[in-house]
């Protein structure tokens, strides 16, 4: 089993971002990603549509022979991770906005979260921000028209400039010190970000912590790849491949798949 292949699925190429820290982090690992950009943005959809979206993804993944499931999409943990957990005989490792850190570090205690409808209405982050913000103001915001304008490639448009300082907005005048982002589309927006928002406030994303994460999971359930031949990393999409192609920087083996 160790050298069968961590799958990762995302609704479109965002999940990327976590792609890239678990195969800077594991660059022994073979893996596979699958970006169901045809079907992006899973924010908006109903709680049945993203289930129904997440297993068709975890069984391609399955069928290819993956050891491990990544949920590289916010929306699909926070909507569907409990009931594939409980239905299928594999590992999986979700993802959750990182509202802990920010709350425990806040000077403020006002932090800003950017994430979809999908995952700001969801019970698990409900039960997560609950959790770890008593006494900590949460300025909530609906990343509307993010996702489809990075999925076409108009990650640096005028209208992304135009959409983030509109939803920027409310959270500088309270006065926030951290900046959550809850969509794995989102650390793309960082260098943006960087340049749109006072010095003093910190910018969190996932990704780091996810990879170290599959690496413990993997070392705990004695899956990590023990060979040392060149490993296979193949990204698929059923969206658009020179997007894909663009934001990996053709670094990677990507192909075009009708899924």
């Amino acid at each position: 089993m160790s050298n069968k292949p961590i799958g990762i699925f995302d609704s479109g190429i965002g999940g990327t971002s976590i792609f890239k820290e678990i195969n800077a982090l594991l660059p022994n690992e073979n893996i596979i990603y699958l970006a169901d950009s045809k079907n992006a943005p899973y924010g908006n959809k109903s709680a049945e549509d993203i289930l129904q979206l997440s297993i068709k993804n975890t069984e391609y993944l399955l069928k290819k022979g993956s050891k491990i499931i990544v949920v590289a999409c916010n929306t699909a943990t926070t909507n569907a991770i409990d009931f594939l957990r409980e239905n299928y005989n594999t590992p999986f490792i979700g993802i959750e906005p990182a509202i802990k850190p920010a709350a425990l570090n806040t000077e403020t205690k006002v932090i800003g979260i950017l994430a979809t409808k999908g995952t700001l209405s969801s019970q698990l982050f409900y039960k997560t921000s609950s959790l770890h913000t008593n006494g900590i103001k949460v300025i909530e915001q609906i990343g509307e028209g993010i996702v489809p304008l990075i999925e076409t490639g108009k990650l640096e448009s005028e209208e992304m400039q135009a959409l983030l300082e509109t939803y920027l907005k409310p959270m500088l005048d309270q006065n926030i010190d951290y900046l959550v982002l809850g969509c794995t589309h989102y650390p793309y927006l960082i260098p943006m970000l960087v340049k749109m928002l006072p010095k003093h406030i910190k910018i969190i994303d996932s990704g780091r912590a996810v990879a170290k994460q599959t690496q413990a999971i993997l070392n705990s359930n004695n899956l990590l790849n023990s060979e040392v031949r060149k490993p296979e990393v193949n990204l698929y999409t059923n969206g658009n491949l020179e997007i894909l192609n663009t934001i990996v920087e053709n670094k990677f083996n990507t192909a075009y798949l009708d899924f």
